[in-house]
């Protein structure tokens, strides 16, 4: 069977492999399509499709975008993106500008509990232009602060670490309109990474599916095979796509691989044919 992976992130955010690195891995790894899907940027794209067409692996065009619900942040993902959508990359240079801010936030914050941590070695670490927790992360495990990741967050920039701070991000209606009206096709990313009351997230797809969305990423590294059934009864029953991906970060996330998450994921060149057809039907460029 033919794999592909819609979900992946490279340096142009917190991935740390280049776009052409990626696509390189993609090609290594026989994946027959990918979808570079970094945060707040589409910086990334231009040089993963030059690689791309160089080692015969589809790219398609994409991101990620956090948005703002009661219960936290709701992850967005939009596909096949036109090459220059005006309205969404002042959108993402907004998102940016608010995740900068954030970060010297988070700084001055480890900077009160005395680690010597400045702006400047963030961006440094960073090596495009969404810069995030991990490269400040990054710096913090280069000075010795913590063991591993997973002690970074857990002690200082996790949901309940010492310098964290949420994240001004947008409605999820906004963004799903945004991305509709580009001519994307919209995707809910891993929706049962969240812990929700029995309902919620059901209320949350009928919502968004008019205001333009039209399909569930159902497999993902971190879905149980329950939260796929879940995803797919949820698609069936709003009449959505479906999608699926590794989440794939590098060494940011060591254990997640290209295309096959912690091991077993299984997209199938086959998920990419129905979401095709979805936009053909509708009358979109593929």
């Amino acid at each position: 069977m033919e794999l592909v992976d819609l979900h992946t992130h490279t340096r142009a955010s917190d991935g740390t492999d280049s776009p052409a690195q990626l696509m390189a891995k993609a090609a290594e790894a026989g994946l027959r399509a990918i979808a570079v899907t970094d945060h707040d940027t589409l910086s990334g794209l231009d040089e993963a499709a030059a690689a791309g067409r160089e080692l015969g692996v589809e790219l398609i065009r994409g991101c990620e975008i956090s948005t703002s619900t009661e219960l936290g942040e709701l992850h967005i993902l939009g596909l096949w993106l036109p090459e220059q959508p005006e309205a969404l990359l002042q959108n993402l240079a907004f998102l940016r500008e608010k995740r900068g801010e954030r970060n010297e936030g988070i700084v001055r914050k480890l900077q009160d509990l005395g680690l010597d941590v400045g702006m400047e070695e963030v961006l440094a670490a960073a090596k495009g232009e969404s810069v995030g927790r991990p490269h400040i992360a990054e710096v913090l495990l280069r000075k010795g602060y913590a063991k591993n990741i997973r002690e970074v967050f857990k002690e200082f920039l996790g949901n309940h670490g010492k310098a964290y701070l949420p994240k001004e991000v947008l409605e999820p209606e906004a963004i799903v309109r945004l991305l509709a009206d580009l001519g994307a096709t919209v995707s809910l990313a891993h929706p049962l990474l969240w812990k929700a009351p029995p309902g919620w997230l059901e209320g949350q797809v009928a919502r968004l599916r008019d205001c333009g969305l039209n399909a569930i990423e159902a497999w993902h590294s971190e879905h149980t095979e329950a939260d796929v059934r879940t995803c797919l009864a949820l698609a069936k029953r709003f009449d959505l796509g479906i999608s699926g991906g590794s989440d794939y970060h590098g060494i940011n996330k060591p254990a997640i691989q290209l295309g096959r998450g912690y091991g077993g994921l299984r997209v199938g060149v086959g998920v990419l044919d129905d979401l095709r057809e979805r936009r053909i039907k509708m009358g979109l460029p593929v």
